[in-house]
């Protein structure tokens, strides 16, 4: 598995596995392991909110789509006159909708350059933005010294989404030189945010020793908090842990609640550990 950065809409997944580290009793079980790499810019689409109304029929199909992109040909409208007069907010989100197709052409070089006027007034969710379109290389050349660039502008704001790639940046050297320690760092700035997906990565960091010392209480303890906001490799980890007894009191019946609740989030891991133990579904 990879580091994972935020997944709101758009995801893409590009980057390479780290190796995973596998446990014994009986059978194997594998332990899932660090992710980076996935693009994801911060937006929740137009589109997306209208499709979430539900089914409402055959007959009303045309009508509904029809409604969409009047609608999201009004918010374009809006944000460029608002992108115009130099607002940001609205910059960066007429950006989002250059890359999503909302209401004009999809133009990922249009969303590149509305991300960067945003971005050059300091705002922070179009520097992630900017940082994210040079790390995948959309709409302008891949540039990795740049993606981190603009991810640690946005990081030392306090978006914890740039916070964690920053962190991703570090763990693999991308952009910069690799450097667990401060990884670490950034991981642990998002991970004492609440975001779940740095506090199941500081948990890794911690059960292996990356960048710290190894630290299985601390590994539990960040497990814990991100599989409680539902962070399926989380949950599975913290079974895994209980399934062995590591800084917790060893306990059959609390590994496999909390390996079924990744595995009915679909973590075939988690699922085929299920099988391993005998375990049903």
């Amino acid at each position: 598995m990879k580091i994972k950065r935020e997944r709101e809409n758009i995801q893409s997944e590009l980057g390479s596995s780290s190796p995973s580290v596998k446990i014994t009793q009986g059978k194997w079980l594998v332990r899932v392991g660090i992710t980076v790499g996935v693009i994801s810019l911060i937006i929740i689409s137009l589109r997306s909110l209208n499709n979430n109304q539900g089914y409402q029929g055959p007959s009303s199909i045309p009508i509904q789509s029809e409604n969409i992109k009047q609608e999201e040909r009004q918010e374009f409208e809006r944000c460029l006159k608002a992108a115009e007069s130099g607002d940001a907010d609205a910059q960066n989100k007429l950006g989002l909708m250059y890359y999503h197709g909302e209401g004009v052409t999809q133009d990922y070089t249009q969303a590149v350059l509305l991300f960067r006027k945003a971005a050059e007034q300091g705002y922070a969710k179009a520097q992630y933005n900017l940082g994210n379109m040079y790390y995948a290389g959309v709409g302008v050349q891949k540039d990795h010294t740049q993606a981190v660039l603009w991810f640690r502008k946005a990081a030392e704001q306090g978006t914890d989404r740039a916070q964690k790639s920053l962190g991703g940046m570090y763990y693999y050297g991308e952009g910069v030189t690799q450097d667990h320690t401060q990884a670490v760092l950034w991981y642990r700035k998002a991970a004492e945010q609440g975001y779940a997906d740095a506090q199941y990565d500081l948990g890794y960091f911690y059960q292996e020793g990356l960048g710290v010392t190894q630290d299985y209480t601390q590994a539990v303890l960040w497990y814990r908090k991100a599989a409680e906001q539902e962070h399926a490799e989380a949950q599975f980890n913290l079974g895994t842990m209980y399934y062995h007894g590591e800084s917790v009191q060893k306990d059959h019946t609390q590994a496999v609640a909390w390996i079924r609740k990744a595995a009915r989030q679909g973590l075939k891991e988690a699922q085929q550990a299920l099988k391993d133990l005998g375990e049903s579904p």
